[in-house]
C-alpha cells in the first residue's frame, strides 16, 4: 500500500472518530434518579394529634384542719396504702403574738379569775363549816329524841338542815370550779408563740392518711408551716389506670369512631403502643395555635391495648402524638406519594423500564400522607422514580443515583 492511502485512511479515520466524538458530546446524559418498587401491604388512613397521658382518678389529698403542718416525708413515686400510709401530721397552729394593750387586759382577767377563785374557795370553807355545825346538831338532837327529849318534829327539822348544808358544799365546789376553769382560760390567752410545743415525739397529733392504694404523684406542700383548712397536701393516684387524651381539630374529630385503633408514636419507647378510641367528647373548645390562629379542638380519649409491660415507664402527663385509623386497605398495592404527581387532570407516575422514564397514568384509591393505594396501572414487578422533576421527561434515560 502505498503512503499516499495510508495518509488518506488515516485521515477519514480521524473524521470517523471526531464525528463520533461530536455526537456523542451532544447525545444528553441519562438523568439520576431515586427508584422504589411497587410493594404490597397494607396501607392505614389515619388522623394525627398530639396529646398527653392522665391517670384516671386522681386524688388530692387536703387539710382537714387550719393548723400546722409538720414537712411532709414523701416523695414523688412513693407507694401508698389506704387508710395506713400517713401522708401528713398536723398539729393546732401557735397562738398569735399578744400587743401592749391585750397583754395588759389579759393580765387583768387573770387577776380578776385568781380574786374570784379565793372567794369561791372561801365560801367553800364556810359550806364545810356550816354543815359540820349542822351535824352535829343533828347528832344531839338524834340523842335527845332517844331520851325522849325532843320531838320527832325538831329532829326532823336538824336533818333538813343537813341536807341543805351538804347542798351547799356541792354548790360552792361547782362554782370553785367554774372558777378555776375560768383562770386557765384567763392565762391561756397570756401564751405567747414559742410557748408551747406542738410536736409528739410520741405520734402524729393529726395524722393525715392515704384515702386509695396508689402512688404519690406530686407533692403539692411539702414544707412545714400553718395552713388553712381545705389546703392540697399531695396527690395521690395508679399510674397503672391510665388513660390518653389527645386533641384534635374538631374537623378531623368527626371522622373518628369509639372503638378506632390507635398507634401511640414518638413517645420515647422503641416500638408503638396500641391504644383504642373509648370516647370522643361532645364539646369542644378554643384553642390559640403556635401561629396565633383560634382553632376549635377536641379531646378524644383512648385506652391501651398492649400489656402493661409495653408502656410501664410513661407517667402522668407525659407527651405522647397518636395515628388514630380511620381506614385501611388490606394486603393492597402501594407506592409512595411522593412518586405520583398530575398529569392531564389524572394521577401518574414515572416507572423506569429498559433505562428509560416511562409516563404511566396511575389509578388511586386510599392514600395517607405517605403511601398510595394503587387500584390500576401498576404492578409489583414495576420500579418508579421518587420526586421526579423537571429534567425527567416520558423517553428520557435514567439511571440509580449512587
Amino acid at each position: 500500500m502505498s503512503l499516499r492511502k495510508i495518509k488518506t485512511i488515516v485521515k477519514y479515520g480521524i473524521s470517523i472518530l471526531l464525528l463520533a466524538l461530536l455526537v456523542y458530546a451532544f447525545i444528553p446524559e441519562a438523568e439520576k434518579v431515586d427508584l422504589v418498587k411497587v410493594g404490597r401491604g397494607d396501607v392505614l388512613i389515619t388522623l394525627d394529634g398530639e396529646g398527653k397521658t392522665r391517670i384516671r382518678d386522681i386524688y388530692v389529698v387536703s387539710a382537714p384542719i387550719e393548723g400546722r403542718v409538720m414537712r411532709i416525708g414523701s416523695e414523688p413515686g412513693d407507694v401508698v396504702k389506704a387508710g395506713e400510709t400517713v401522708i401528713a401530721n398536723m398539729a393546732p397552729a401557735d397562738p398569735r403574738f399578744l400587743d401592749k394593750r391585750s397583754e395588759t387586759q389579759a393580765r387583768a382577767d387573770v387577776q380578776g379569775a385568781e380574786a374570784a377563785k379565793g372567794l369561791s374557795a372561801s365560801k367553800v370553807d364556810r359550806a364545810r363549816a356550816e354543815l359540820d355545825f349542822a351535824l352535829a346538831e343533828y347528832k344531839r338532837s338524834e340523842e335527845l329524841f332517844k331520851n325522849g327529849n325532843v320531838s320527832i318534829s325538831r329532829l326532823e327539822q336538824q336533818e333538813l338542815q343537813v341536807k341543805m348544808r351538804k347542798a351547799e358544799v356541792k354548790t360552792a365546789l361547782a362554782d370553785l370550779q367554774v372558777m378555776e376553769s375560768r383562770l386557765v382560760a384567763a392565762k391561756a390567752q397570756l401564751v405567747q408563740p414559742g410557748d408551747v410545743n406542738n410536736n409528739d415525739d410520741g405520734g402524729c397529733q393529726v395524722c393525715v392518711h392515704a384515702p386509695v392504694d396508689g402512688k404519690v404523684l406530686r407533692i403539692l406542700h411539702e414544707s412545714e408551716g400553718v395552713i388553712s383548712m381545705g389546703t392540697p397536701l399531695v396527690e395521690i393516684g395508679d399510674p397503672e389506670d391510665m388513660e390518653i387524651v389527645i386533641e384534635m381539630l374538631s374537623r378531623d374529630a368527626v371522622k373518628v369512631r369509639s372503638g378506632d385503633i390507635a398507634l401511640i408514636k414518638r413517645w420515647g419507647g422503641s416500638r408503638d403502643i396500641r391504644a383504642q378510641v373509648r370516647i370522643v367528647e361532645p364539646s369542644g373548645y378554643t384553642k390559640i395555635s403556635a401561629l396565633g390562629v383560634e382553632e376549635q379542638r377536641v379531646n378524644v380519649i383512648l385506652d391501651f391495648i398492649d400489656p402493661l409491660e409495653n408502656w410501664r415507664t410513661l407517667g402522668d402527663a407525659f407527651r405522647v402524638e397518636a395515628s388514630i385509623i380511620v381506614d385501611q386497605a388490606d394486603n393492597a398495592l402501594y407506592v409512595p406519594v411522593s412518586t405520583l404527581f398530575r398529569h392531564n387532570e389524572q394521577w401518574s407516575a414515572f416507572v423506569v423500564r429498559d433505562g428509560r422514564a416511562v409516563l404511566q397514568q396511575v389509578a388511586v384509591g386510599r392514600k395517607n400522607d405517605r403511601q398510595a393505594e394503587i387500584l390500576g396501572g401498576l404492578t409489583e414487578r414495576d420500579q418508579v422514580i421518587i420526586h421526579p422533576g423537571n429534567n425527567v421527561a416520558d423517553g428520557t434515560r435514567v439511571v440509580l443515583r449512587d
